[in-house]
């Protein structure tokens, strides 16, 4: 094995080597992941997809708008966490899961259908990925755990831990019910420019459902991957899908990255032409570490 000089990414270096196992594990567990990205572009099995008219109209933004996305998603996320943190204490233990997460009395004007059909192929999709991750690692299991909340919908985590592959891989969904800060709105809209009206507490309800996965695998030769499928939307109709998919190799396989990036742009070349070159350029500007003008890892795909 001989090392290489560092790319351009201070994190990454390059190494030639000739191994087969570690290649073809890295290649079928890449196919797995991609499962649950066509369902995500297509919905074909689900009645919905990006590419339907008012989806395609949403997503086909500027690049140049990727640039705050992650500022964005930031003040997002920190805002729902400091509303949230009452209502996670009182997060129940659950032996099982419910049918559904999606409360009984969201009917039509809360997109009810939409909702279910998005939280039914989450649960399918994680079980599908749990079940070839396993397969694969030859030795752990994963341990799965549900969650409910009081106020409505909950989630299930799947955990392997100490595997043959992987020291440790988590998939976890969440279907969850809340209330968004004026902050957090303006943020989450911000592109769109479509707000509901907030209710008296100056708060907006909101239902997100998503499915993500981080895996830490024990061989240095083989990336860590991540991904990241969410719906959300907002009392008053206002509805997105976001998420993406990257890697992060410690040595570079050109192969391996490849067959990544390769299996990504099939995917979104079945639906739009545009869509990979967007959706590759969101990610790097996304996962780019400013102050080091460098990318975490080999990107892959991003949108919201």
């Amino acid at each position: 094995h001989q090392q290489l000089p560092s790319t351009n990414s201070g994190s990454v270096r390059r190494l030639d080597h000739n191994n087969t196992g570690r290649t073809t594990a890295i290649m079928k567990i890449t196919a797995s992941f991609s499962l649950v990205v066509p369902a995500l572009l297509s919905g074909t099995a689900y009645g919905f997809g990006l590419s339907m008219p008012g989806q395609a109209q949403a997503l086909r933004l500027p690049t140049s708008a990727a640039a705050s996305v992650s500022a964005s998603n930031t003040r997002l996320a920190m805002s729902a966490v400091a509303d949230d943190v009452e209502a996670k204490k009182e997060i129940e233990e659950a032996d099982e899961m419910p049918e559904s997460l999606v409360r009984d009395e969201d009917g039509p004007d809360g997109n009810y259908p939409m909702r279910r059909k998005m939280e039914q192929m989450l649960r399918e999709a994680q079980i599908s990925i749990t079940e070839s991750i396993e397969k694969i690692d030859g030795g752990a299991t994963f341990h799965e755990d549900a969650w409910l909340r009081p106020d409505g919908g909950g989630g299930r985590s799947r955990v392997l831990a100490d595997g043959k592959v992987w020291e440790k891989a988590g998939v976890n969904l969440s279907v969850v019910y809340g209330s968004m800060a004026p902050q957090a709105l303006a943020a989450a809209t911000e592109r769109s420019g479509n707000r509901p009206e907030p209710g008296p507490d100056g708060k907006v309800p909101f239902f997100a459902a998503g499915l993500s996965c981080v895996m830490h695998p024990r061989n240095p030769l083989c990336p860590t991957m991540h991904f990241n499928y969410r719906y959300f939307e907002t009392d008053g109709g206002i509805w997105w899908f976001g998420g993406g998919q990257d890697i992060t190799p410690c040595y570079v396989n050109e192969d391996d990255m490849k067959h990544f990036h390769g299996s990504l742009k099939a995917v979104c070349d079945k639906h739009d032409p545009e869509y990979y070159p967007k959706f590759k350029k969101w990610a790097d500007d996304y996962f780019k570490i400013q102050h080091r003008g460098e990318t975490r890892g080999l990107g892959g795909i991003f949108f919201d």
